[in-house]
């Protein structure tokens, strides 16, 4: 391991996420060595045209390389756990996509192996990792925001609009039994929990799956290239059984009440998180299609508007931001910080230290929240938080 003094990564699932994983990996001028994929041959497609110097034909054979430090795992959910497992048991490192696993028990699982074998297990909750979210943390920590009683907002997409739009994560034998919910409200929990430092104790919630029935074009689609489909593509039908929508109420720990909505159903959204603190003292919001702006609104005085520069924001901020103001950053970003902290983690060899980054125990706490919220919209009743 740590082939001349630097860690060599090795990626499987080279889908839509894999590649973005790929990118800020080389950023940081880490070598991703090899990747593996669903067939040896789908491998060798990816790997040419990502310039990747090895193309293993399975991903056992990947864990096998005693040259692989480090395993990115960004393949359909349902093969987390296994996957997430089996590298574990091999002694390397993880960053695995979200959800962790598909149900909490095996994402206990994962905890647990994870420190018996004391290795360095990351999630990908990539949008803590803007600077302003950061700044938004250490006000909160600083009590500039107060008390805090309302934690609002959504996180909204269209890329499942119509009925014959199709994804691998509307099939529950591969996404799970939740889907909105998973995918992208699990990211909107984390993060309101990693700024407020508030846990969620307890749910409501409403879902609502708007087509049943959906059309699955008969060729193979990756996720977000629903648009780019050719008019004279073949469909069969598909039963749905995972929400579209869903609408939930939350109590934390704190007393703070909050609400969210999630879709990937909203005309014109194509990748909008947006969130709204409210304190006692003062208030901050957060929209994702603006990712650079920090609003932060007052009772008794103007409000205002912090613009990303680092030479504006505290050291926590200033350690995630990369460029100078008037330089934005956006969605790559968050990969290549997260990333540089599991790294910087995994090189200090100091396994006792709290890591800096979402670990595995945060893939847990997210399905215990998903799993609670999924009861709620079956007894329509409030359910708490059990760990």
């Amino acid at each position: 391991m740590l082939k001349n003094g630097n860690l060599q990564v090795g990626v499987v699932g080279l889908g839509f996420i894999g590649p973005a994983h790929i990118e800020g990996i080389r950023r940081q001028g880490v070598e991703v060595h090899g990747i593996a994929e669903f067939t040896a041959e789908l491998a060798r497609e990816k790997a040419g045209q990502l310039n990747i110097p090895v193309a293993y034909t399975s991903y056992e054979e990947m864990l096998k390389d005693p040259v692989i430090d480090v395993v990115h795992i960004c393949s359909p959910n349902f093969l987390h756990f296994p996957q997430a497992k089996q590298a574990l048991l091999a002694g390397k490192h993880i960053v695995c996509e979200k959800p962790l696993t598909i149900t909490s028990a095996e994402a206990r699982e994962l905890v647990e192996l994870a420190k018996e074998k004391q290795l360095v297990n990351a999630i990908n909750f990539n949008l803590r990792f803007y600077p302003v979210n950061f700044e938004a943390r250490h006000m909160v920590q600083k009590d500039d925001l107060g008390k805090v009683f309302v934690v609002q907002g959504s996180y909204l997409q269209d890329w499942l609009l119509y009925p014959t739009d199709w994804n691998w994560r509307l099939d529950t034998g591969q996404g799970g039994t939740l889907r909105a919910v998973a995918d992208i409200g699990s990211h909107w929990i984390d993060l309101v929990m990693f700024i407020t430092g508030l846990k969620v104790v307890e749910v409501f919630a409403d879902l609502e799956t708007f087509y049943p029935i959906r059309k699955k074009p008969v060729s193979r689609v990756e996720t977000f290239t629903n648009k780019e489909q050719p008019a004279s593509v073949e469909y069969e039908e598909k039963q749905v059984e995972t929400e579209d929508y869903a609408s939930i109420l939350f109590r934390f720990e704190n007393g703070a009440k909050g609400i969210l909505s999630v879709s990937q159903m909203s005309a014109g959204r194509k990748n909008r998180l947006f969130y709204e603190i409210d304190g006692a003292k003062a208030a901050v919001s957060w929209d994702s299609e603006h990712p650079n702006d920090l609003w932060i609104g007052h009772r008794d005085r103007a409000n205002e508007v912090l613009i990303k520069d680092p030479s504006l924001l505290s050291a926590e901020g200033k350690a995630v931001a990369s460029y100078p103001g008037g330089h934005a950053e956006g969605f790559p970003d968050t990969f290549k910080q997260l990333q540089k902290k599991v790294y910087a983690y995994i090189q200090k060899n100091d396994f006792s230290a709290k890591p800096d980054f979402p670990t595995f125990m945060d893939g847990y706490i997210s399905l215990l929240i998903e799993e609670a919220v999924l009861k709620s919209s079956q007894t329509s009743t409030w359910v708490k938080i059990v760990e």
